[in-house]
């Protein structure tokens, strides 16, 4: 059967109950989900197990979707082993009396399926035989997955990953976003704030300390250069060193071959006796003869 015609199935076996049939997901992964009633959540239930057509046996979860103002959606999924075709079977429950009928008759293993449902959003289950806490402490208050409920560990630690690209521990980068359920800084938390601290939420609830604002220069006006540095009178400007020759040419001397200096004697005029003269090896001859005059 296609999840067409298996949701016209659930249609016609709960008939004359209103039922809505869709297809969820697509392709390989399309289940034929139906919207039922509260009032026929059971019987819708039991008319897939026992239909030969349907032939739904095997139970593979029950859960629950927190809508806010329009209630808590009741989900469960049964799958057929003979046909090998699935069903997702859907009711809607008030937010302010959370009930249905209990399928433990119909399938057994959905007790724990509910024992969790239950716990995690407070709606009760008609007929059970045991709601007992089946994850949390007996002493835990509140319902964890309902949308309105605080989530402490976020309050008490900050959430690892909602640090933004380019944030420090000194602030900067853009402006971190608090996750669902987190409240403002001073709302909600039982640590108090340290004496002396001009922290946000300071009050008989505690807070954290804020964090200390950081000194930033003024920014210019537009339009505006900054001010130079004034030159003194009659002496370099800024940044400027007096002309002189270096220290260690001042200190050394004249080199050597030039006036006055105090090298072996004076520069020849003539090319030196290892590097023969452009006018052939008699000018170099002649050159070494007389002393340096042609």
């Amino acid at each position: 059967m296609t999840p067409e015609e298996v949701g016209q199935r659930v249609v016609a076996l709960l008939a004359p109950a209103e039922a809505t049939p869709s297809v969820s997901g697509g392709q390989a992964h399309a289940r034929a989900t139906v919207d039922v009633p509260p009032a026929s959540w059971a019987e819708a239930v039991r008319a897939a197990r026992d239909d030969a057509e349907l032939a739904c046996d095997f139970f593979d979860w029950l859960s629950a979707v927190d809508e806010l103002a329009e209630g808590f959606a009741v989900v469960a999924h049964l799958w057929s082993t003979t046909h090998r075709h699935g069903l997702l079977l859907r009711t809607r429950v008030p937010r302010e009396a959370p009930v249905v009928a209990s399928v433990v008759d119909v399938y057994p293993g959905a007790a724990w399926h509910e024992r969790e449902t239950h716990e995690m959003f407070g709606i009760d289950f008609a007929g059970h035989p045991g709601l007992r806490p089946l994850l949390l402490p007996p002493e835990f208050e509140g319902h964890p997955l309902r949308k309105e409920f605080v989530l402490a560990s976020r309050v008490a630690k900050p959430w690892p990953g909602a640090k933004e690209p380019g944030e420090s521990e000194a602030g900067g980068g853009r402006r971190p976003i608090r996750p669902p359920g987190v409240p403002a800084p001073g709302e909600w938390g039982t640590t108090p704030t340290p004496s002396g601290a001009g922290g946000a939420g300071e009050g008989p609830r505690g807070g954290v300390p804020a964090r200390p604002a950081r000194e930033r220069p003024a920014r210019p006006a537009p339009g505006t250069r900054p001010a130079r540095t004034a030159r003194p009178a009659g002496g370099p400007a800024p940044g400027a060193t007096e002309a002189g020759p270096p220290a260690d040419t001042a200190e050394a001397g004249p080199l050597p071959g030039a006036p006055g200096g105090r090298g072996p004697g004076a520069a020849r005029s003539g090319p030196p006796a290892d590097r023969p003269s452009r006018e052939g090896p008699a000018a170099t001859e002649r050159a070494d003869g007389d002393g340096g005059t042609a």
